[in-house]
């Protein structure tokens, strides 16, 4: 009898400590994105952004009363790894959501995975329509659309820069190709033909010969749709063989370190691009940004993006007392949710129902500014 008892309170208590530990029970959620390799910058700034969200929001109470927990995937933007990323973290690792991932050619291929999971998606950065038009009811995003931006960018080389001779060059990617698309077909609406269309690829640093091409159309101005690995050395060259055409891109070269590929501030000098509202300066994310700068770290780009996305997916789970992904993406169809950009609302498709593309130019010192 006695060793029945003992049996029956060892049984007790380890049923005890066994509840004990699924009440503390991590919520992982992943963090997916080119954590290294040549746009590690962009990884970066989501991991910066949501490791405080993570922070924060654990000091608040966390998920249900449960503490965050992020997992790093690195796709380095290539589609194929991204898929091996998206089957780890459904796989292995067990998220409940993933916040990623960045390049819209590794987020299209990465969120069937999910999908099929059935494990709630929001993107920080990946603009190319195709990433919210497959029907997909657990992808979300918490930036804007390419044909969104690519109208913005379009319109303002028509009525600010004034340009009639327009070149469009694009990297041959989903993203770059897609955003670049987007602006020619908004020009030629405006009544802009683009004399020159063409692709570079990804990983090239000699771009001379494209910009004798560019000089032989007499440009005056060209829209480059990629990112700052390869708007950088373009600019550059640009500028050393003597084309001031303007140059005008996209949410692509939101960092610094297109200053680095490019050379220097000197090239980078009086470049437009295209990004949402800049985040610092939304009040509702000031005493974030003071954090951040505080502690040494400048939330440039999509830092602010991917700390509200986590603040996205922590009031969804909250509001609807778990972690159903399904339950929580029809809650984010029709709630609103307070961020640190302010109040943000998705429509049935998991798209912003409001954009805010503007314009940006770089300044002499390498810094960008909102016009």
């Amino acid at each position: 009898m006695t060793m029945v008892r003992k049996g029956m309170l060892a049984f007790a208590v380890s049923a005890a400590l066994g509840l004990s530990s699924l009440a503390q029970a991590d919520i992982l959620i992943g963090v997916a994105g080119p954590h290294t390799g040549p746009n590690a910058a962009f990884g970066e700034q989501y991991w910066r952004g949501a490791s405080q969200a993570a922070a924060d929001i654990n000091a608040a109470g966390g998920i249900n009363g449960e503490p965050i927990k992020l997992v790093k995937g690195d796709d380095a933007c290539e589609p194929k790894q991204a898929v091996s990323v998206a089957n780890r973290l459904v796989d292995q690792d067990k998220v409940a959501a993933v916040i990623g991932h960045f390049c819209s050619s590794s987020t299209i291929p990465a969120s069937e995975v999910y999908d099929e999971a059935g494990i709630l998606t929001i993107t920080p950065g990946s603009t190319n329509p195709q990433v919210t038009e497959r029907g997909l009811t657990g992808m979300f995003r918490m930036c804007g659309r390419d044909d969104q931006q690519g109208q913005v960018a379009a319109d303002f080389i028509v009525d600010t820069l004034k340009g009639k001779r327009v070149a469009v060059i694009h990297d041959k990617d989903t993203y770059g190709q897609g955003i670049a698309d987007s602006a020619r077909a908004q020009l030629s609406k405006r009544g802009v033909a683009a004399v020159l269309y063409e692709g570079l690829t990804r990983g090239e640093k000699d771009f001379n010969a494209l910009v004798t091409k560019l000089r032989g159309a007499n440009v005056d101005v060209v829209y480059f749709g990629g990112l700052h690995t390869e708007a950088g050395p373009l600019l550059r060259q640009m500028r050393e063989q003597g084309l001031t055409a303007s140059f005008v891109s996209g949410d692509g070269v939101v960092t610094d370190e297109l200053v680095t590929t490019a050379g220097g501030p000197q090239y980078v000098k009086g470049a437009f691009m295209t990004f949402g509202a800049d985040p610092r300066k939304i009040p509702d994310g000031q005493a974030l940004v003071e954090k951040l700068r505080a502690g040494g770290y400048e939330p440039e780009g999509y830092t602010l993006y991917a700390y509200a996305s986590l603040q996205a997916l922590a009031a969804a789970f909250n509001a609807v007392g778990k972690t159903d992904s399904e339950k929580a993406a029809e809650w984010l169809k029709s709630h609103p949710v307070a961020t640190v950009m302010g109040t943000k609302e998705w429509d049935a498709k998991g798209d912003l129902k409001v954009s805010d593309y503007v314009i940006y130019e770089w300044d002499d010192q390498g810094k960008y500014h909102q016009k």
